[in-house]
């Protein structure tokens, strides 16, 4: 999923953070991870919109583990959050982590963060054997070729290289107003309307 020398315009390893004036009310607020963008299209997670379930609980209804007391956990990893990752396959999960774990299945995204979409490392985790540090995400977000460029022309999102901290970081409620931080801008001044000089 790396960008190659010819895709210069890739926004691979970039938040997308939506504007106000988002058409689409599932990412009103929204920061959104992009793990792969090409000519063909785009894909990413919503990494700020919680699921109505803990880590724990989750690992419990996929019965890796018996009781959630079970669940050990690395130091930095002992709050993993559980996110809505997107509107496409809702049911299907994902995890975003730091790159000192990998598996058969594990795909290198940018510098310091990899995807790995199965449950061998929700196993690894909960035996405090898996990343330093992850996200689980439930669905995703996807563009069609030429969809993602047009929303950002429309006005619909800013684009800005990914702070892996607030990737990772379980607490999910200040995401937003901290990838805006990142483009210097403060959300009380954002409006829907495109600016044309």
């Amino acid at each position: 999923m790396r960008s190659r020398p010819d895709e210069t315009a890739s926004l691979e390893g970039h938040f997308l953070i939506a504007m106000p004036g988002m058409a689409d009310e599932r990412f009103a607020r929204s920061v959104v991870y992009i793990c792969a963008h090409s000519s063909n299209g785009a894909m990413g997670f919503i990494i700020n919109k919680a699921q109505p379930l803990s880590f724990a609980a989750l690992l419990t209804q996929l019965e890796i583990v018996a009781d959630p007391e079970e669940i050990r956990l690395p130091d930095k990893g002992r709050e993993v959050s559980v996110c809505a990752g997107g509107p496409v396959e809702r049911g299907r999960g994902f995890v975003l982590h730091s790159d000192d774990y990998d598996s058969e299945s594990t795909v290198p995204v940018d510098d310091g963060i990899s995807l790995t979409p199965t449950l061998d490392i929700l196993r690894a985790i909960s035996k405090g054997i898996g990343p330093h540090t992850a996200i689980m995400v439930l669905g995703y977000a996807g563009w069609e070729a030429g969809q993602l460029e047009s929303e950002i022309a429309a006005n619909g999102w800013l684009t800005c290289p990914a702070d892996l901290d607030i990737v990772f970081d379980p607490s999910l409620d200040d995401k937003y107003v901290r990838a805006l931080g990142i483009l210097g801008v403060d959300p009380a001044f954002l409006t829907s309307e495109a600016g044309h000089a």
